[in-house]
């Protein structure tokens, strides 16, 4: 367990600080929790690639059990439009970030013979996605309303031009896209200081 606690802190630290940061918006589209969140993958990835998978699934279990308190505390916090944190969000988000992290490692270890920057920008990439996916359906989306027929999500739902500028589209679209593009520039971002890490850690990069 030793060897797992530097990934096992920085995940937890990740998924709390995103959940933090989630609340304060960064523009229309954004939060600063959208700049936090994607360095998970990163951890992730570090993992894999220093200590193998099975590792890598046990620090994905410690940031999803972290996540999991971080959501009971915050649906007890009450905020000026009620809890910081609805039902669909703490389902979304859940889900989200163990089907995702899990793909990512399951990914990652196909493409680990390749080059060194393959593999992680390939599982964040795929993984990232699918992320952004299942998290603004199940939390936001009109068809799942039935999850949390309390939660009015109609400011979510309503039309508006996507992301302020393209065809019209449910406003959660826009947060969708939004946050995926900064997924997806972060991952590239990630990949020095993934090459970086690996290098001083001594571990040998294909």
């Amino acid at each position: 367990m030793r060897i797992l606690l530097p990934g096992v802190l920085a995940m937890a630290t990740i998924v709390v600080a995103s959940n933090i940061l989630v609340q304060y918006p960064l523009g229309r589209f954004l939060t600063w929790g959208a700049l936090t969140y994607p360095f998970a993958f990163l951890i992730t990835d570090l993992t894999n690639r220093l200590q193998g998978p099975a590792a890598a699934r046990r620090v994905v279990l410690a940031g999803f059990a972290t996540g999991i308190l971080c959501s009971f505390i915050g649906t007890r916090i009450i905020g000026e439009f009620g809890p910081l944190v609805t039902f669909r969000i703490a389902i979304g988000s859940g889900l989200a970030f163990l089907c995702a992290q899990l793909l990512d490692i399951s990914v990652f270890n196909r493409l680990r013979q390749g080059g060194w920057w393959k593999a992680p920008l390939v599982s964040t990439l795929v993984s990232s996605t699918l992320d952004t996916a299942i998290f603004f359906t199940v939390a936001f989306s009109a068809a799942l309303t039935f999850l949390e027929p309390t939660n009015d999500v109609s400011w979510a739902t309503a039309a508006a031009p996507l992301l302020g500028l393209g065809p019209q589209a449910p406003f959660w679209v826009s947060l969708a896209v939004g946050d995926w593009l900064v997924k997806l520039l972060l991952a590239l971002v990630a990949l020095l200081p993934f090459r970086l890490a690996v290098a001083r850690l001594g571990a040998r990069v294909a």
